[in-house]
C-alpha cells in the first residue's frame, strides 16, 4: 500500500515537465528534481504532430503556446541534387481534420518555457533545480530516493519514482539496463535564422525536406514565424556526447558543396550565422523499462534518431499514460508502472524502428535513391499522409 500520493520525477525535460502536469490534473502532488541549475532555452525547433498536440492542448496548453507555434500549411519533400518536388503532403486543416488536432512546429526552448511557467505556478508541483537523483529503493509504500545538491545529501519519499533524465540517464542504468547508447554515424547541426533575411519561399509556413546522399536539410518557421528553424544532418563520426557543441558555418557549408546542392538551400545555411551541432545517438528497444515503484519515460527509456520528429512526441505520450495510469491505482503503483509500460514499449519500439529505417531511406545513394524517388513522386503525397495515420492518430485510452 503506497503511502502518500506524490509522485517523484528525475529530470525536467520536455517529457518530465508534461508528466508533471499530467499527473497533477489526475490528483496527484509530484516532486521534480533537475540536475542542471536553470533551465536554459536550448535545442533546436521540434514537431509536434497531432498524436502530441493532443496531449498539450488537453492540458490546457494551447492559448500560452499559441504566440510561440506555427501550425505548417504542407510538408514539401525535395531531391537535393535536381531540386525537384518528390512530394507533398497537406498539413494545416486537412491533418486537423483528418487527426482531430492540429500539426505544430515550435521551437523547443519556447515549449520549455510555457511548460516551466506552467509548473512553476501550480501549488502541487514542487521543482528542484540543481539536484540530481542519485539512487532509489523501492518498498512496500513506494520508493525512496537520495538526492545530492549544494545544500548536501537528502531523501524524499513517493509512491513512485519516474525517470526522465534523457538519452544518457543514469538511473537507467541503476535499473539494471548497463547497454550504451549506439553512434549513429550522423551529426545534426542546427541554428535559427530570421525569417526576414530568407526569401519568401524559405520563410513559407512549410515543412521542407531536402534529401541528398549521406545528408538532408529540414528547415521551417518557428517563433511564430519570426524565425526559421534549421537542422543540417551529415554524416559524420564527430561523436562527443552533449547537445549543443558550436560548429563552423564554413564547416557545414563545405559539406554542402555548390553543384550537389540547390543554391537555395546553401543560402539558407549561410544565412544562419550561429551554428551548434550534436551526434545522432539511439539504443535497441527494451521490452521491460522498470522495477518496483520505478520507471522510465521518454528518451531514458526509448532513445530514438530525428528521422519521424517523434522523441518529444513520445515523451509527452508517455507522461499522458503513465498519469492514467497512476491514477487508477495510486494504491499499487508498481502495478500501475508495469500496465504503463506494457501499454507503451510495442509502440515505442515501433516508433524507434520506423525512425531509424527513415534515415536509411532519406540517405540513400545510386539506384535504391532513384527508385524511392520515383515512389515518392508517384505518391504525390496521396498517401504519404496516410501512411503515418498509426502514428498521428494515436490518443490515450
Amino acid at each position: 500500500m503506497a503511502a502518500s500520493r506524490t509522485v517523484i520525477i528525475a529530470g525536467a525535460g520536455i517529457g518530465g515537465l508534461v508528466a508533471a502536469l499530467a499527473l497533477v490534473q489526475h490528483g496527484l502532488r509530484v516532486v521534480l528534481f533537475e540536475q542542471a541549475q536553470r533551465l536554459e532555452e536550448v535545442g533546436a525547433g521540434i514537431q509536434l504532430s497531432p498524436n502530441a498536440s493532443r496531449i498539450l492542448m488537453s492540458l490546457g496548453l494551447e492559448p500560452l503556446l499559441r504566440p510561440f507555434i506555427v501550425t505548417p500549411a504542407e510538408l514539401m519533400v525535395m531531391h537535393a541534387r535536381t531540386a525537384r518536388v518528390l512530394a507533398r503532403a497537406r498539413l494545416g486543416d486537412v491533418a486537423e481534420k483528418r487527426y482531430g488536432s492540429p500539426y505544430w512546429v515550435i521551437h523547443r526552448g519556447d515549449l520549455q518555457s510555457v511548460l516551466v511557467d506552467l509548473v512553476a505556478g501550480t501549488p502541487d508541483i514542487s521543482l528542484h533545480l540543481g539536484t540530481t537523483v542519485e539512487d532509489f529503493a523501492s518498498h512496500r509504500h513506494g520508493v525512496t530516493v537520495a538526492t545530492a545538491s549544494s545544500l548536501g545529501a537528502a531523501e524524499e519519499r513517493g509512491l513512485a519514482l519516474i525517470c526522465a533524465d534523457g538519452l544518457w540517464s543514469n538511473l537507467r542504468r541503476r535499473l539494471g539496463h548497463r547497454g550504451e547508447p549506439r553512434f549513429a554515424r550522423y551529426t545534426a547541426w542546427r541554428a535559427l535564422v530570421a525569417a526576414g533575411a530568407l526569401g519568401p519561399d524559405a520563410a513559407a509556413p512549410r515543412i521542407q525536406l531536402w534529401l541528398g546522399r549521406h545528408a538532408h536539410v529540414v528547415h521551417y518557421p518557428v517563433r511564430g514565424g519570426s524565425l526559421v528553424n534549421v537542422v543540417a544532418i551529415i554524416r559524420d563520426d564527430w561523436c562527443e556526447a552533449g547537445w549543443s557543441a558550436p560548429g563552423e558555418r564554413s564547416e557545414i557549408l563545405a559539406r554542402y558543396p555548390a553543384g550537389v546542392w540547390p543554391a537555395s538551400v546553401r543560402a539558407v545555411l549561410a544565412a544562419a550565422e550561429n551554428w551548434r551541432k550534436w551526434a545522432l545517438f539511439d539504443r535497441a528497444p527494451l521490452a521491460s523499462w522498470g522495477k518496483g515503484a520505478v520507471t522510465l519515460l521518454g528518451d531514458a527509456a526509448h532513445p530514438m534518431l530525428p528521422y519521424l520528429a517523434q522523441g518529444a512526441a513520445t515523451a509527452i505520450e508517455d507522461a499522458a499514460v503513465l498519469a492514467r495510469r497512476l491514477s487508477d491505482t495510486p494504491a499499487e503503483p508498481e502495478r500501475a508502472l508495469r500496465l504503463y509500460e506494457n501499454e507503451r514499449y510495442r509502440r515505442t519500439a515501433r516508433i524507434q524502428r520506423a525512425a531509424r529505417r527513415n534515415g536509411m531511406i532519406y540517405h540513400m545513394g545510386g539506384a535504391e535513391a532513384l527508385l524511392h524517388a520515383l515512389a515518392l513522386v508517384a505518391m504525390r503525397g496521396r498517401g504519404l499522409l496516410a501512411r503515418y495515420d498509426w502514428l498521428y492518430k494515436w490518443k490515450p485510452t
